[in-house]
């Protein structure tokens, strides 16, 4: 049984009050809220375990560095891959920039990069980047006029167009809708294109299986996990990893150093220069094991009821656009209310102890296609319930009236 009242009390967040109001945290799409284990975590390492990996021989560095890959390896545990095809980086948004340019000197002028039309900021910025530096053109995957993407349309596209690199969200971070991946990877391998999947949104959600999506490259965000801020990776199948450029140079990712040359590491290690997030990645272990606690299916009935329960009561509030896609969905609702600007909507909401989000959420295309300046998101995760659904609908009813 996923006993939710059990799975609160594990997070202390959730007790707190905010504008005298008992706080109903609907964000977890811009960050989770973390357990006590991880912040428990985050504090011994500091007060007791501190010192750096991979360079010492003395019992506190050794034990930092057994701890730090001990958490790689629960990592590619969780997503079913090696652990040597697991890099560490600050998160999904760096990790997206390290693959592009490891892949600059692979990429021809006029050469395509395949997107979709509701990519995250960070998943359009660095492939146009790209792009500029190699006489590369970006190339827009289609979409339904409902923003949803239909594979097959895309596949037939990739097949037609015949990019060199393909890069597509697992799950939107605006509108929570899941991408049928499988289509449009094997399009990708039928031409021999590079997949690169953003999994920021999706990765806890959802608990990939990696081998079975195939993709390419996987990335990710521990905060967006349960884990600590400053701190995600990605998954690259380990052959490609090798073939790509250096990220960064220095300390840590060299295997030679002379006064005119350098050599350096085999994956993950060449891309992991200098003094890395030691006390997250230990603090992230605590995050995956209480993830791998839950019974998967469980969590995701859980949460796809809590999202189902707020759809159906925010569709019954005349006057209420939502824009997300109602079944296919890890739990994010993109809505607004008539012409009232989601900055409004959501200040008003705050006075009532509800957190939300409001503005384009990175995702500037998706709403110039609407037509709109943003949208109020509220996004769940496994921690929420209905109670929580109640208080929100009744905080947007009254902030409605009052805006009326």
């Amino acid at each position: 049984m996923f006993d939710i009242a059990k799975i609160r009390a594990d997070f202390p967040l959730l007790n707190e009050t905010v504008n005298e109001q008992p706080l109903v945290y609907l964000d977890s799409a811009a960050t989770s809220q973390k357990p006590q284990a991880v912040i428990d975590a985050l504090a011994r390492f500091y007060s007791h375990e501190n010192a750096n990996v991979h360079r010492g021989r003395h019992t506190l560095s050794e034990n930092a560095t057994r701890n730090y890959e001990h958490t790689r390896t629960l990592l590619a545990d969780y997503f079913s891959v090696k652990s040597n095809e697991i890099v560490w980086t600050k998160g999904a948004t760096e990790s997206i920039n390290l693959i592009a340019n490891g892949l600059a000197s692979q990429l021809n002028p006029g050469d395509k990069i395949a997107l979709s039309a509701i990519e995250h900021h960070a998943n359009i910025v660095p492939w146009q980047q790209l792009a500029q530096r190699t006489g590369a053109q970006v190339i827009i995957l289609p979409i339904e006029s409902d923003l949803s993407i239909n594979s097959e349309h895309c596949s037939e596209f990739i097949t037609q167009q015949k990019p060199k690199i393909v890069a597509i969200t697992h799950a939107s971070n605006t509108l929570g809708n899941i991408t049928d991946l499988a289509p449009i990877i094997s399009a990708c391998k039928a031409i021999n294109a590079i997949s690169v999947v953003d999994g920021a949104q999706a990765a806890m959600h959802l608990r990939p299986h990696l081998p079975e999506i195939s993709c390419d490259f996987y990335v990710f965000s521990a905060h967006k996990m349960l884990g600590p801020t400053g701190l995600g990776g990605l998954y690259g199948r380990y052959e490609l990893l090798n073939s790509l450029d250096v990220y960064q140079t220095g300390g840590e990712m060299i295997e030679t150093v002379s006064l005119t040359q350098s050599t350096f590491r085999d994956a993950p290690g060449k891309f992991e220069a200098g003094t890395p997030n030691i006390a997250g990645v230990i603090a992230f272990a605590e995050a995956i094991n209480y993830l791998t606690s839950l019974d998967f299916q469980q969590m995701r009935q859980h949460e796809h009821t809590v999202f189902a329960y707020a759809i159906n009561q925010l569709a019954a509030i005349d006057g209420i656009q939502i824009y997300s896609n109602q079944e296919c969905n890890i739990g994010n609702i993109s809505f607004n209310y008539k012409d009232e600007h989601p900055f409004d909507l959501a200040t008003l909401l705050d006075g009532f102890g509800v957190a939300v989000r409001s503005g384009h959420h990175c995702t500037q295309p998706i709403m110039s296609h609407l037509g709109i300046p943003g949208t109020v998101r509220a996004s769940f995760a496994l921690y929420n319930n209905k109670d929580d659904v109640d208080t929100f609908i009744n905080a947007l009813k009254n902030s409605i009236e009052l805006l009326d």
